[in-house]
């Protein structure tokens, strides 16, 4: 569940700062990527050091001045999780109060994800009636509070206070990523990328298609998730989900062979490859040499993949397929839609700046087969590719 996953983890000044040494390692190990962000004061209990050589990140423990004086505004817009542990007594009325005097609390205020809490304090601190309201108060502003722990404590008393154990911090992130999976139990297919079809052994007939977006899409199909195979062409780039089973192709020939051996088990396939329509009708077994001033080839065209899988599409399926246009958009990506028995389609065109191949961000209409349009600005293909998600998933309740 945390495979993936941005958690940005603040530490404050308490003698439970040296769990959030084995909670990074247990956060690294389960695959998420983690960033550290101190107070000054939790910098005399564990060493910046250790932190950055477990996380394999900088860590944070200062706003910096010059080009970077903003750099808590990314951090916090970076993360999918922030989780402060150990938050003491007085980071906690700080988080409460609005309270910025500090790298961490900046960070805090700039978050635009779900905020956890692990409070450490003695005991008398933890329920003083100052400490409860605060933790209320941070309850009512939608963040969650990890458990608090009975035991020995750091003055030497018996009783509440103790933060919670690393292992069970990464539990609660775990359960909590489990209750963001709706598309659970789901198997999807993705096609991503180019093909090349063969002119001779050493040249071949391809396109500009990098497989960003489909990759992308694959990313968040199994983020949501579903059971993802990805029919992937000939590329540089490959997917890092471990929910994602890769099968690389090369030529049209080869994705038409794999996407319909895997569709009939899939309940949604997005076809995002840039697939080749024609191909060297007669592909030669040897270099050719450039004897000639002028070399002709003859083409021949290639099995339509979407619409034969829109031809097999079983009642419960989804087919999603792309139209990337030049001229009369919208009218040529509705026709695909229609004749190729699709239940979206996403369309790009050529004429958006900085959309379609070569880029990282895209600029796309989502047409689907009851009549909706959602015309979405240019974005990360990363955004694009969750937008598309949460569009399937709304088409598969309609």
């Amino acid at each position: 569940m945390l495979q993936g996953k941005k958690i940005l983890l603040g530490v404050s000044g308490s003698i439970a700062a040296y769990k959030s040494a084995i909670l990074v390692r247990l956060l690294v190990k389960a695959g998420a990527e983690v960033k550290v962000v101190m107070t000054p004061d939790a910098a005399h209990f564990i060493t910046p050091l250790t932190l950055s050589t477990l996380s394999k990140n900088e860590v944070g423990a200062a706003i910096s001045e010059g080009s970077s004086w903003n750099n808590h505004v990314m951090m916090g817009r970076w993360a999918d999780v922030m989780l402060v542990a150990p938050a003491t007594a007085n980071t906690i009325a700080k988080m409460a109060n609005g309270l910025c005097d500090n790298l961490l609390l900046a960070v805090y205020l700039s978050a635009t994800c779900p905020v956890f809490f692990a409070p450490a304090m003695d005991e008398d601190m933890w329920h003083h009636p100052a400490t409860r309201a605060n933790v209320t108060k941070l309850l009512g502003f939608g963040y969650s509070q990890l458990p608090v722990n009975k035991g020995e404590l750091a003055s030497g008393l018996f009783g509440e206070g103790r933060m919670s154990e690393p292992e069970d911090i990464v539990a609660f992130l775990e359960q909590h990523f489990s209750e963001n999976k709706p598309l659970a139990g789901t198997t999807a297919m993705v096609s991503a990328g180019p093909t090349v079809e063969l002119i001779d052994p050493v040249r071949f007939i391809s396109n500009h298609s990098s497989g960003k977006m489909g990759i992308a899409i694959a990313e968040a199909l199994a983020e949501a998730g579903a059971d993802v195979k990805l029919v992937l062409g000939p590329t540089s780039l490959k997917a890092s989900h471990r929910g994602i089973t890769t099968i690389p192709v090369q030529t049209a020939a080869d994705m038409l062979e794999q996407c319909t051996a895997i569709f009939p088990q899939t309940n949604i396939a997005v076809m995002a490859a840039a697939v080749a329509d024609y191909r060297p009708a007669n592909a030669a077994d040897q270099k050719i040499k450039k004897d000639e001033d002028v070399l002709t080839l003859q083409l021949e065209k290639t099995t339509d993949i979407l619409k034969t899988l829109g031809g097999q599409k079983k009642k419960g399926q989804l087919l999603v397929g792309f139209a990337l246009e030049t001229n009369n958009e919208k009218e040529f990506a509705l026709k695909k839609l229609q004749t190729k028995n699709l239940d979206m389609i996403v369309l790009n065109s050529l004429r958006d700046q900085g959309a379609g191949f070569g880029h990282d961000t895209n600029k796309v209409v989502l047409l689907d087969r009851l009549g909706g349009e959602q015309q979405l600005p240019l974005k990360s293909k990363q955004e694009v590719a969750k937008d598309i998600v949460k569009a399937i998933i709304a088409l598969q309740h309609a």
